[in-house]
């Protein structure tokens, strides 16, 4: 079985990793089975992507099509076509996508066209707000893959409340299988690394006495009232206790246009981390705040509270079990939910699996795909 995995952005990465080892365990283990890796470039700034290739040890890609324009249509057009040439040159069996990104999309697209099986990784997650660019990525992307691997019952629940599993031909129908996350398999794997990782000396706070922000969404960093509105609450939050803040490049230059949007002393605005060090600073935090979906995970992975300035989430099982609180962009409701505290003794494990969900994608593509 020859699978070609599309990546592109930063956590895809990650999540490709996870699934990248369970396929080198298998062929060392005897198994037909061969994975090429494509980037298409979505993500380009060396200590933006590369970092993630250095820290976690994973392969370079066999293909990078450097595709990164600023277009939604144009750079998943360009990625749509570049990926179509690489599918008719390689014998592929099932191509693998990861999320909701153009990446995703464009890989899918490509594959169903020429009537490659496709594997959607994080199947059935919904916001239900298709102004979302990721919302369309992700439902389109789940109409036209053969197999929906979904991280939880509640991803698996919305495709079934939408008619899936659909038929794709006469003969071939789609199959939902629940494996849980991947991004919970990489926690547990590198979890040795980064959970003794001394504090940088360079920060000034103390273990335990931080909260852990991350911002880069478009719908908040180009929206001048909703911008000034979560650093305002950043700054008024940091007189009570600092945050660390690593922040995104394009966030960074947007703030500095608005003369009016300062960040406190009070905050520690360092540079874009790679993976380990955000994990290890998730785990020294009091709680985080982000407008990422993956750290929303992350959050309840090492038992921290998180705060979410969107106004909903793809990632609802965090919201109702209590351990997420999705707010938006209001100050007051942002420091509202930054004083809540959420005992984790009584919040379930098990909401995205058990760590194996590698292991169970390749196990179902091996039993369909394989020889």
């Amino acid at each position: 079985m020859k699978i070609l995995t599309i990546i592109g952005a930063r956590p895809q990465f990650i999540k490709a990793a996870t699934v990248s080892r369970e396929v080198a365990r298998r062929r060392s283990l005897g198994d037909n089975i061969q994975e090429i890796l494509l980037h298409t470039g979505q993500h380009f700034d060396k200590n933006m992507s590369d970092i993630f290739f250095e820290e976690l040890k994973i392969p370079k890609p066999d293909i990078n099509l450097g595709i990164n324009s600023s277009s939604h249509g144009k750079m998943t057009g360009e990625m749509l076509s570049k990926i179509e040439e690489v599918l008719q040159e390689k014998k592929i069996d099932v191509v693998l996508v990861y999320g909701d990104t153009n990446s995703t999309l464009a890989g899918a697209l490509a594959a169903s066209k020429l009537g490659i099986p496709v594997a959607h990784v994080e199947a059935g997650l919904r916001s239900f707000n298709l102004a979302m660019p990721e919302e369309i990525n992700r439902a389109l992307t789940d109409r036209i893959s053969t197999y929906l691997f979904t991280p939880s019952k509640t991803a698996s629940n919305n495709l079934r409340k939408e008619g899936y599993p659909l038929i794709l031909t006469k003969d071939k129908k789609q199959e939902i299988i629940e494996c849980g996350d991947v991004m919970y398999d990489a926690s547990e794997f590198y979890k040795p690394i980064y959970q003794d990782m001394a504090l940088d000396n360079k920060l000034k706070v103390d273990s335990g006495r931080f909260i852990f922000c991350t911002l880069h969404r478009q719908e908040n960093t180009d929206n001048y009232h909703r911008l000034k509105s979560i650093i305002n609450a950043l700054n008024v939050f940091s007189e009570e206790m600092k945050i660390v803040f690593p922040i995104h490049p394009r966030t960074n230059k947007i703030i500095k246009t608005h003369s009016d949007i300062k960040l406190s002393k009070n905050i520690e605005v360092i540079e874009p981390l790679g993976y380990l060090e955000t994990q290890s600073l998730i785990i020294k935090s009091a709680g985080v705040l982000t407008d990422s979906g993956g750290l929303q995970k992350e959050a309840y992975f090492h038992k921290k509270k998180c705060v979410t300035v969107r106004d909903e989430t793809e990632w609802t099982e965090l919201s109702e079990i209590g351990v997420n609180s999705v707010v938006g962009a209001k100050t007051e409701k942002i420091l509202e939910a930054l004083k809540i505290h959420v005992d984790f003794s009584k919040v379930s494990k098990t909401v995205y699996g058990n760590g194996d969900s590698a292991e169970k994608i390749i196990d179902s593509l091996m039993a369909h795909l394989g020889e």
